[in-house]
């Protein structure tokens, strides 16, 4: 079974430069900690350099999971990012914010193949009937690691170890989390130590193949290796409605938790940064909520009630169309609405996690074999919407008291979330595509003593 935590967890890490930039903190009575008193200019291209490298290596990551593995390029990626978390105040202090800019850039290109390679391997180890579940686990680690070090940054910063210590806490966690992956996880089934042989038969009696065969007929291991069918992805159908759900999907998610604290504040007058439970609660709540989801797709799995395709559908409209009715709610809320406003915040952020078994999981529907790359294209996509949503509430929102500006974001982004599903719904598809399993052209050669099958050509 893989269980990925996203440990080192770079939301929080922002929220907590915006946090604590610019506050002399005196700890001991006798002396100051070492801050920054960086401008909203310095502090914006800070926080945006990381999304800079981690879009770009999105679809790259998807290739290299594909031809070296999920397990190797996820451990680089993540124990490099974990050490260079762990250099951040040391590089703050020797370059100022052009050394923590070149650093976030770097480790964004490392970040860049979290999901590309999650998605890999659990096309490579979830049974058909496990991935909704094995899918949920992986990624709720991510909600899981911002909610926890929401709650304890402000404790750590204000122990003897300062604000640096919320990215040594952070960093060695990656880095442990590192060893236990490198000793224990493995690229496939076949590879695995730790699994009886009843278990991997289990997991690689699959209808869909995989893009790797354990073993050639001479007992020699060979791998197979697909060339990826570009042209066929890139006029599939099935394919860009999974991309226009992950993005617009992104659009919303990303307003939602970049905007919404300033929304709070400027309109309402509440100021959930300056409170660690509540602005960890979103993220509790949509880590409880993916399990709860999880619950309903087991039972409907159990009994039959749902196929597949109506399956994905219905917890894609779950995650996109209850949060979009959210939305429209949320731009009527007034300073007598608080309480309202939370418990909005709370459903909208939360019935996101429907979507874990709604489009999430549709690139490996569509094909196994080339899981990880349609991830990173999607994946890629989606993130250049979360560097295009904040631009676009900064250039509507001229008066940040003004809820009427603050309207036409959120109805422009519950447009968003009902595009993207009623076209996910309409034109999606949910069984393997004919260009998931390429015919190999099979030329056999002498080599010493036995022959080696080589995959020389492939044909669609």
């Amino acid at each position: 079974m893989l269980i990925l935590f996203d440990i080192p967890c770079y939301q929080t890490i922002d929220y907590n430069l915006q946090t604590f930039q610019g506050k002399v903190i005196n700890f001991d009575g006798s002396s100051f900690m070492c801050v920054y008193l960086w401008d909203e200019k310095t502090k914006s291209i800070v926080l945006s350099s990381f999304f800079w490298g981690y879009v770009v290596t999105q679809i790259p990551s998807g290739q290299l999971a594909q031809k070296y593995g999920g397990q190797r390029i996820l451990f680089w990626g993540i124990s490099i990012c974990s050490i260079l978390s762990v250099l951040t105040p040391f590089c703050a202090k020797i370059g100022g914010w052009p050394f923590v800019c070149a650093l976030r850039l770097v480790q964004g290109l490392c970040q860049g193949s979290v999901f590309p390679c999650t998605h890999n391997l659990i096309s490579k180890w979830a049974p058909i009937k496990e991935r909704g579940k094995l899918g949920t686990i992986s990624y709720s680690g991510s909600q899981l690691g911002t909610a926890l070090m929401l709650c304890v940054s402000g404790e750590i910063a204000s122990s003897f170890m300062g604000w640096p210590g919320i990215f040594y806490m952070s960093g060695g966690a990656g880095c442990v989390w590192g060893l236990l992956w490198y000793f224990f996880a493995s690229n496939s089934p076949s590879e695995s130590r730790f699994i009886s042989e009843e278990e991997r038969l289990y997991i690689e009696m699959l209808p869909v193949p995989s893009a790797e065969s354990p073993k050639d007929t001479n007992e020699e291991e060979t791998k197979r290796k697909l060339p990826t069918p570009w042209l066929h992805i890139l006029t599939s159908v099935p394919f860009y409605c999974c991309m226009l759900a992950h993005a617009t999907n992104t659009w919303g998610y990303y307003t939602l938790l970049t905007q919404i604290p300033t929304y709070l504040k400027s309109i309402l007058g509440m100021d959930i940064k300056k409170n660690a439970l509540l602005s960890s609660l979103p993220y509790w709540v949509m880590l409880m909520l993916s399990y709860f989801f999880l619950f309903i797709s087991e039972v409907l799995r159990r009994t039959q009630c749902m196929s597949l395709s109506v399956s994905r559908k219905f917890f894609n409209t779950v995650g996109h169309w209850i949060p979009m009715l959210g939305l429209i709610a949320m731009g009527y809320m007034t300073k007598e609405n608080e309480t309202l406003a939370i418990a909005l915040l709370m459903m909208i952020v939360g019935m996101n996690a429907a979507c874990y078994l709604g489009f999430h999981l549709n690139h490996i529907d569509l094909s196994s074999n080339f899981a990880g790359t349609l991830m990173g294209m999607t994946n890629c996509a989606a993130n250049l919407m979360s560097i295009m949503a904040p631009l676009a509430v900064g250039f509507i929102v001229t008066d940040e008291k003004n809820p009427e500006q603050w309207k036409i974001i959120f109805f422009i982004t519950a447009g968003f979330f009902f595009i993207g599903n009623l076209m996910f719904i309409s034109f999606g598809k949910f069984e393997t595509q004919y260009w998931n399993d390429p015919k190999p052209v099979i030329v056999k050669r002498a080599n010493n003593r036995s022959q080696n099958s080589v995959y020389m050509d492939t044909v669609h």
